[in-house]
């Protein structure tokens, strides 16, 4: 019978799969890191360090840019705060920003673009700047319920909501004409709810995945619903 491999690496295991890349590594380096907040590697109950692949990685990316870009790490800090983030670090003297996307209006109403999920955080400053709103448009959203805060920052869902609503804007549309998209909006996820709550109440072990499953779908169904209906009637002849 096979063993199955660790999750976790200690970290004299670490330092042998650094060393071929970074010769001068040692415990006590990565016990300085550690020390400075760079990396957060989890203890077992008798206080030994468990690096995960996820922390090895992070070394990785710590040495580099200490020893291709001689990076001080205070800035080394600021961008794995940026990545943790869902941003690309910032260059030097800028801000960081939201990793760019392609989304095609097909890609956005497939059912795995409901079921995917963004570690993408964003402050109200780099909302705005990403969106191109200005601030009292987001005010103007938040109490229309067209975004809201996700404990302390945006989301990814947030930041696409304020990038239509300004490209829109560049049209004369200003959110108090766009309240009946959110009006639809939660009838749909009124009806969606309807369909999945039956399936969430059974008692069997794949219900919860089913129930993920049949909110995608539909999800995306309504989507390409509105998209259809919406082309079909810009497409009506006109008297």
């Amino acid at each position: 019978m096979s063993v199955p491999a660790r999750a976790y690496l200690s970290i004299g295991e670490v330092l042998t799969k650094l060393r071929g890349d970074f010769p001068d590594i040692t415990i006590s380096k990565i016990r300085f890191l550690e020390s400075e907040g760079l990396i957060e590697p989890q203890r077992t109950p008798s206080g030994y360090r468990k690096f995960t692949a996820a922390d090895l990685d992070r070394l990785r990316y710590v040495l580099l840019l200490q020893r291709d870009q001689y990076l001080p790490l205070r800035v080394i800090k600021e961008n794995l705060e940026a990545l943790d983030r869902g941003l690309d670090p910032a260059p030097a003297g800028g801000v960081a920003s939201p990793r760019p996307t392609l989304t095609t209006v097909d890609n956005s109403a497939s059912p795995e673009s409901f079921g995917a999920s963004s570690d993408l955080r964003l402050s109200r400053e780099e909302l705005l700047k990403a969106s191109g709103l200005v601030d009292d448009q987001l005010v103007e959203l938040e109490s229309y319920g067209f975004i809201a805060l996700r404990g302390r920052h945006y989301d990814a869902d947030a930041l696409a909501v304020a990038k239509a609503v300004a490209e829109m804007a560049g049209f004369g549309i200003e959110a108090r004409h766009l309240r009946s998209f959110k009006s639809a909006a939660d009838r749909e996820i009124g009806l969606i709810e309807q369909v999945i709550t039956p399936i969430n109440r059974q008692k069997s072990s794949d219900s919860k995945a089913r129930a993920e499953e049949v909110q995608k779908q539909i999800a995306s169904l309504s989507i390409r619903l509105h998209a259809g209906l919406v082309r079909a009637g810009l497409n009506r002849p006109r008297q």
